[in-house]
């Protein structure tokens, strides 16, 4: 189990990062439906030529399968990172983050009836311990209490974010490999998203990683980190233990993204907080104790 825990915990870190890329690239000029696009354009296109050096025949898909990567793609990737990256415009990174970790609750509900996976005594503790480790970074019931809005998109996005999981699950289940999943995941997801931003006028938005050198650096460099590498690792990992304890321990992100936020953007640190990052933390080290079980 060490190698697939540390997988998942590898992509936690990496995404992490995503609000540092995230409000670079809004710097930039680009709209959140843009940053999706292009963050997972690139992505798809480092898959393609994984498999292209790899084994082709990963690009292989039964369509009556094909449902599957919509629901990874369309309903997970595009919408939770819509709700992700709304969420970060209207609260700090570390609430943003700890919001989108109300996933494992959504994860362990939806998978003992899908999968059967058992709701255990510690999975409940360990859901209760991250639940109030949310509401604690959230500032719920304090003077930085986020708006009815923006915890409406968090949970969105932890909502979105856990059927990513359930989603892979079908797939793996049917015999994809990782990379398989991720190609379509993630060119379906900026497919999708290109209605939006030419609904909205914002086409031209598309052309902005091209300008310069830099900037085209940029952007490429923020698809491998936090959205190539995370999710390969992350279904990697989602192969070798069950959905609930996966989404749990890839619940390092709020704490990754609570670093950013203090040390690149000057955001407080309360005590509160730090007391949501621990119960989350502590709950991460709960799943990890006893007999290392999937």
């Amino acid at each position: 189990m060490k190698k697939y825990s540390l997988s998942v915990i590898m992509a936690g870190i990496l995404w992490g990062s995503m609000g540092f890329w995230r409000r670079t690239m809004d710097v930039m000029g680009l709209s959140s439906f843009s940053i999706i696009c292009i963050r997972c354009g690139f992505a798809a296109l480092a898959f393609v030529l994984t498999i292209l050096f790899t084994h082709r025949s990963l690009f292989r898909v039964a369509l009556k399968d094909f449902w599957i990567f919509i629901g990874t793609g369309i309903i997970s990737l595009l919408f939770f990172t819509l709700c992700y990256f709304q969420a970060m415009q209207m609260m700090s990174l570390s609430a943003a983050a700890i919001l989108l970790y109300t996933s494992p609750v959504f994860v362990i509900l939806i998978s003992m009836p899908c999968f059967g996976e058992k709701i255990t005594l510690k999975k409940i503790i360990a859901m209760l311990m991250a639940l109030g480790g949310c509401a604690f970074v959230s500032g719920i019931g304090s003077d930085t209490a986020i708006s009815g809005l923006g915890l409406l998109f968090g949970l969105g996005s932890g909502l979105c974010y856990g059927l990513y999981s359930i989603f892979s699950r079908f797939a793996l289940n049917r015999g994809y490999s990782s990379i398989t999943i991720n190609v379509y995941t993630c060119a379906l997801a900026s497919l999708g998203s290109i209605p939006f931003i030419l609904g909205s006028g914002q086409g031209s938005q598309l052309l902005i990683p091209f300008a310069t050198l830099p900037d085209f650096a940029f952007c490429v460099v923020a698809a491998l980190i936090t959205c190539y590498l995370p999710y390969m690792l992350y279904t990697y990992g989602l192969s070798g233990l069950d959905n609930g304890k996966a989404s749990i321990m890839a619940s390092i992100e709020p704490v990754v993204a609570t670093i950013f936020g203090f040390v690149i953007y000057g955001e407080t640190l309360t005590l509160l907080s730090a007391a949501g990052i621990l119960l989350v933390l502590g709950a991460i080290v709960l799943l990890n104790l006893g007999k290392q079980q999937q």
